[in-house]
């Protein structure tokens, strides 16, 4: 965590350290979103894809999408004993890969914040679905 990050999320809230990392991740900045999570914390991406930094959905989003970005509608914060789970509810929008916009695509983060910094991400999004329909599947 770089100093700056480190300085600027002991005044913020789990949920605020959660909207910042996503902020950053939209940019896309990676590193900087990786400023926000414990080093070697694993990201669950749609499809049960692992990750152990922000780069890893960045790539795998520079190949299904031109560009996506995220209208954050709510936080839900569950506090507990030592840690605190944070879920981002909203949706998706931007273009795909071969330029078509769309807007309206329901995603859930789930993330687990202890001590200031996420140390558990996953991801889940209605983007697999959306697919098949453009190829003519019945989702």
């Amino acid at each position: 965590m770089s100093v700056a990050a480190k300085t600027e999320s002991k005044g913020m809230s789990d949920a605020e350290v959660v909207e910042a990392y996503l902020t950053a991740s939209m940019i896309p900045d990676p590193d900087a979103a990786a400023a926000y999570m414990k080093p070697g914390t694993i990201i669950t991406f749609t499809g049960g894809r692992e990750f152990d930094h922000p780069r890893g959905p960045t790539g795998f989003n520079a190949r299904r999408y031109r560009w996506v970005k995220k209208q954050m509608d709510r936080f839900d914060v569950c506090p507990g004993a030592d840690e605190t789970v944070v879920y981002s509810i909203g949706t998706l929008y931007g273009e795909w890969i071969d330029g078509t916009p769309f807007e309206g695509n329901r995603y859930v983060d789930r993330f687990v914040v202890r001590g200031g910094q996420i140390v558990k991400m996953d991801v889940w999004n209605d983007s697999a679905e959306r697919i098949l329909v453009q190829r003519g599947i019945e989702a």
